[in-house]
Order: structure tokens, then sequence, then C-alpha cells
């Protein structure tokens, strides 16, 4: 028996386990490692079930090509052999654009992907670039690039030391946190409230964090914005806003003044559901509070105000002086791969540097909306999408209105994926290209460190040994194919060359990693050039971590805007100010609203395959308020009808009280009923896709992400 110390890579968490594998190369059991420095010993069923996931039959363990309708097993030169034959001709005919790529959820927590994923996507050079950020986070992306000047530059709360924490449209009991990487968040909660703090809560529904807070409000979707402003309106109306000492740098402050005017709380308590005093008192709750932070997610990113909303709450942070102060929300310093550490380079944040040929939409953080791939492989034309690379994605089962995705995948002259399953999306590919198990790569978060409630870092070398190409190789050998130099390139020389890449930007001599190849050299390199004297070597020498101490101020080192300051009321983002204005004095919405929901269980689709996070009964219901199933002559187990102008679904109903009046809930990810999967497990608990019925013409219209939260529909008896 043996027990490896590792990362957990499959949340935003990054919780420490411990791994016992014995001689047979078969893992024992997964526990929390007590001694990480971050998670100490927390483990939630998703890390538990590494090793499920480590022995899943059904992970491809060969390359496949499609031959004659069917998937057959190659060898790996085969594999490219059929890549390089197909795709280059592609590409030389129609042009760089006419591929296509999306880039899945787990591609960020693999270190292979993360880091070679950015060469190859450079190397292919299309604008069709799609990533899952436009059905979750990029308006918070957008928002935080216009007011600090980076993309990445998202303040998280200060978890610890905070003692007034106000949570919208996010359940990080559930999620472990998004956008926030914090271990063990019930944990943390829990010590909010026992150092005397408050815990409030706004969602649509009756959480797992909700049961955690002090407070509760029922927020009907998609207003979460009005609200926001409301609240701002009250701080200002009572002369309770207070910068500190971010007040020399700040810019934009009676415009945001000017902006709040028309939002008092009594022209949208109406909207929102939420009565003007319990508006007021929110938000001088929150001016009075010794330290704060607002944080709000994917319930907020994924409606038609996502990025309105996203911007609201870092100015409710400015506000109330809780930005880049302890307890507030602060600044994370990551040991490696920041954009914004001491020393680098200055270069502000913008958007529409192309836009989406059908549509007109314009890029946002180097990628277009993925609302829109089903109609630039659908629209004939130049630069139409004729071939697709998927990299650990399951866009058919992700994506809104994803049976026309699904229907246009089918239209492709070809497509690559990189993926161990053969699932909704994979099953449409003509080659699939599959990747070592999770214990058998290295791990590095580098996406995940940089939004972490405390400053962490931690190395993860590969438990097993593999013959499976590293993702790293595979990307690296693709690369050689669309840059020309054919299905045999060299892998250590372009490794070379992206380590001299790497080293060049940090001022440092490739040589001083030594014989390092892969990530593991260029993680080294990173940390080297970071904020820290660390070295890889450092991080081997401690298997449960290095802590690098609490959050600390950070203002006005890490800005990149123009002014140096930070922006309070971008017109970037204020444009769509006006939009939100025009919904005061409306009615509220009568229609019923969808709204998704999460599983600690089955964040992702790909764990439904696990049987461990599979068990007991389905989760895939339909969750209507008691008075709306008796007005609508719902029973609880049987079927429903949800209908929208995308399509129609059936879903076994749940009445229950969590969820207020005039709203559902159906979870994400599910749909396992298609023919060609590879996925027993998933198949035998298939559920219902929720995204048939999601609209690819409903968006956020400053960022194109996807609305996902506040879908009017129609429920009937199936």
């Amino acid at each position: 028996m043996t027990t490896a110390h590792v990362t957990c890579p499959l949340c935003e968490a990054t919780c420490g386990l411990n791994v016992t594998i014995d001689e047979s190369r078969q893992v024992t059991r997964v526990q929390g490692d007590p001694d990480d420095v971050f998670s100490k010993g927390y483990i939630c069923p998703k890390g538990a079930s590494l090793g499920a996931l480590h022995h899943d039959p059904d992970r491809l363990t060969a390359p496949l090509v499609k031959r004659d309708g069917k998937f057959v097993e190659v060898s790996w030169d085969e594999a490219f052999a059929e890549i390089d034959a197909r795709l280059r001709p592609i590409i030389e005919q129609h042009g760089r654009d006419s591929v296509a790529v999306y880039a899945g959820n787990p591609s960020a927590h693999n270190v292979s992907a993360g880091l070679y994923g950015r060469v190859l996507y450079k190397a292919i050079g299309t604008k069709n670039f799609y990533t899952a950020g436009t059905v979750d986070q990029v308006p918070k992306h957008f928002s935080v690039g216009y007011m600090f000047g980076d993309g990445f530059s998202i303040p998280v709360p200060d978890l610890d030391r905070t003692q007034h924490l106000l949570i919208l449209g996010a359940n990080p009991l559930v999620s472990n946190g998004s956008l926030m990487t914090a271990a063990d968040v019930r944990g943390r909660l829990k010590g909010i409230r026992k150092r005397g703090g408050k815990i409030v809560v706004v969602d649509p529904r009756r959480t797992r964090t909700t049961e955690a807070a002090d407070e509760h409000h029922a927020i009907r979707p998609g207003t979460d914005a009005l609200l926001l402003f409301a609240m701002i309106n009250v701080l200002f109306a009572e002369n309770r806003v207070s910068l500190g000492r971010l007040a020399e740098h700040v810019n934009g402050l009676d415009d945001v003044r000017e902006l709040s005017k028309d939002f008092t709380p009594e022209a949208v308590a109406p909207l929102t559901g939420i009565d003007a005093a319990e508006i007021r008192r929110m938000a001088l709750e929150l001016a009075d509070a010794e330290c704060a932070a607002v944080y709000g997610r994917i319930g907020t990113t994924t409606q038609t105000f996502g990025t309105v909303c996203s911007w609201l709450v870092d100015v409710l942070n400015v506000l109330t002086g809780n930005l880049d102060r302890a307890g507030g929300a602060m600044f994370t310093l990551a040991a490696a791969g920041q954009n914004t550490g001491p020393g680098a380079r200055r270069k502000p944040f913008r958007t529409g540097r192309w836009k989406t040929r059908v549509r007109g939409l314009p890029e946002i953080f180097g990628e277009v909306p993925v609302a829109t791939l089903a109609e630039e492989i659908e629209t004939p034309g130049d630069g139409q999408v004729r071939a697709l690379l998927t990299v650990s994605g399951n866009p058919c089962l992700s994506t809104p209105n994803s049976a026309r995705l699904t229907d246009a995948l089918g239209q492709l002259d070809f497509m690559v994926s990189i993926d161990v399953y053969l699932n909704e999306t994979t099953r449409q590919a003509d080659v699939i290209l599959p990747g070592p198990t999770q214990l058998e790569r290295p791990h590095y978060d580098i996406s995940f460190y940089q939004l972490s409630v405390r400053n962490v870092a931690n190395w993860t070398p590969a438990p097993l040994s593999t013959s499976m190409p590293q993702e790293w190789e595979t990307m690296l050998r693709l690369t050689g194919i669309v840059t020309g130099q054919g299905p045999n390139a060299s892998v250590p020389a372009l490794d070379d060359f992206v380590a001299g890449q790497v080293a060049q930007s940090g001022g440092l001599d490739p040589a001083v990693a030594g014989d390092r190849t892969g990530p593991a050299r260029l993680i080294d390199l990173m940390l080297r050039a970071g904020p820290y004297d660390i070295t890889l070597a450092d991080l081997e020498a401690a298997p449960h971590g290095v802590d690098l101490g609490p959050l600390k101020p950070r203002v006005p080192e890490i800005l990149r805007t123009a002014s140096g300051k930070i922006e309070l009321a971008p017109e970037a983002i204020t444009v769509d100010v006006p939009r939100l204005a025009a919904e005061l004095g409306k009615a509220p919405e009568e229609r019923m609203m969808l709204i998704g929901r999460r599983h600690l269980s089955s964040n992702n689709s790909w764990m439904h395959n696990l049987e461990p996070l599979v068990r007991g009964g389905n989760r895939c219901t339909v969750q209507v308020h008691p008075a709306d199933a008796t007005r609508l002559g719902l029973a609880d187990g049987a079927l429903a009808s949800v209908n929208s102008r995308a399509g129609k679904i059936e879903v076994p109903v749940e009445v229950t009280d969590e969820v207020r009046q005039g709203v559902v809930s159906i979870p994400h990810g599910w749909g396992h009923d298609l023919d060609g999967v590879r996925t027993q497990v998933a198949a035998a608990h298939a559920g219902v896709n929720s995204n048939l019925v999601a609209d690819e013409s409903q968006l956020d219209v400053l960022s194109g992400t996807a609305v996902l939260n506040g879908i009017p529909v129609e429920l009937t008896p199936a």
C-alpha cells in the first residue's frame, strides 16, 4: 500500500486528498488530507469518488476513429495521420476560421490543457473559439476587466475574516465555491456566524447555503441587478457611501450616484418581490458591518443582465469601503500564472476585437458566445465553420437549444475530440483522442489559485505511471499538424519552444528548470517568475502544500486600467443601464420562470457516470411550489411538460416549497438518453436535458452569455 497526497482536480475547491493505492494499482481509499494547508481534511462526495473515476470501465483507453459510421480503436500514429489528412485540407482551402474550438469545464482543472491548450489554440488561429465560460462566468470577466483592467482580477470574499457576507445567486455549500476557491465552505461560513457575523442569501430557491445562513430573500429570477441598484440608491440617499482608503483610487463615483437615482427600493420592490423596507435594511446593515463582502455567482451571471449584475456586486463592495481590505472582497496574489502580479506588463482590458460572422456578436476575453456555434456551422459563406475541436467538453448538453447544436454538428466536414468519454458530443466526432486518468497526470491549479480565499500553492506529481500520452503531448502533436509540420512533429522540440516562450516572458533562462519537461518545467518557470521566492522543488518538498498567507490589500498595484484607477462607471458597462431602467414600472412577470440548480455530487455531466455520485433517487426533477402545482394540475412524481420557444421536455414533478411561487427548477447536465454513447451508469440515470428549452437567442447583451436562469416556460401535465 502507498498513500499519495493529491490536490483534488474535480472542482474549484482544490482540496487535499490522501489516496491509498495497493500493489495492483487499485485505489482502495480516498480520504481528506488533514495536513493539507488549505482544506485541512475536508472532503466532499466528488473527491471521494476519485477512485471510481480512475477505474471507470467506460473511460477510453485508445484513440477512436469513425469508419463506416462506427468507432474503431486505432494506434496513436493512425489517429494523428487521419487528423492530418482531413483537417489540413480544410484549413488550406477555407482558412483558419473554418475550424472552431470548444474548451469545456474539465480542461480548467487539467494543467496540461491549461498550459498547452493555449499553445494549440493560438496555432489554430481561429476567431471561432468557444468555452463553457459563455454559459457560466464571462460577465464577471467583462465587468472586472473594465473596472480593474484585467479580466481575471476578480475580488473574492475574505471568508476567514469577514463579519457580513451577502450572497446572490450562489450556492457554495453545493458548488464548493465558484470564482471563489475555498475548501470547506461550510466550515468557513460557520466561522462567520461563530464570531458574531451574519450571512444573507438572495436566491429564488431555499438551498443548502440558505439553510446555513441567517437570512434568505427569495427574489424573482433575473431581477438581482434591480435589487443591487436599489441598495446603491439607499447608500447615496442615506449618505452612507464610504470609500475609505480607496477614495484616491476611484473614478466615476458621481456617475454611479446619477445612474442609481431612479432605482429606489419602492421602484424595484414589485419586480424583485422583496419589500422596500427590507431592501433598505439590507443596504444599511451592509454599510454598518465592521467588514463585509458581496458575492454573486452563476445565478447572477447567466441572466439577462448578467454583466450589469456582476458590475454592481463590486460597485457595492467599493461604496461600502469593503473592496481590498481584510474581511471584505480582496484580490488573491497567486504564486504562478497571474497577469497582475508585481512588475507584470500593463495592458488595459478591451473587448470586441472581432465579431461573430452571422450575428455580429463581439469577442469577450478571447472567445465568442457558444450560443452562436450552431449558426456558424449552419450558415454558408466565407468563414463558415466546417471543422470542430472539442477539449473535455460536452456542449450538446451544456449549451442553449442543444438540440439545434446537435443537429449542426452532424453537418461538419470533420470533428476531433480530446476526451476520455464517448458521450453526447464526442459520439459525433470523427476522431477521439483520450488522455490519462487524474491519478496518472501531475496537477497544479493555475486558474483557481488566482481566486483563492487564501494564498496557497500545491504541486501534485502523478501518483501512477501510464503508457497513455499526456494531454500536453497530444496537444503539441496537434499543434504540429495545424502548423504544417505533419502528424509526427517533434514533441520535445515543440516543448522546448513553449518553455522558451514562458521563460522569456518571465525574464528567465529556461535552463534554470534543469532537465524537467512538460507542465513541470513550465510551472517551475512560472513560480520562479512569480511574486514569491519559491520553486517547484519547494512544492515537491511540501506534499501537503505551501501556505503563502492571508489575502492582503493590492490596490493600486493590481490595477491595469488606462487611468490606473478603479473605473466605477465604465461606459462599456453603463451603456446597458437604460435597458435595465426600462424594466422599472413594468408589471412583474406572470409566466413561470425556469432556473437551474446544482447537486453536490454532480456539478458536471461527466460525473453522472460514477456510481457513487448517482446513488439514491432520481434528482433530475422539476421542482414546483405547492401552490403552483395545485393551480397547474401537477402531481408529485407525475410527468410535467415544460415548454419554451426553443423546445419541450418532460420531467418528473417534485412538489416542494424550496422554490418560490412562479419559479420552477431543473438541474443542468442531464439528458443521457441518446444513442451512440458509451456511459453505462449515466444512461441508467439519464434524466432530462434542461438546455433543450434554453433559448440560444436570449443572451446578456454585453457579454453574449446565455440566459439560463429566468427562462419563461409553460408547465402542463404530460
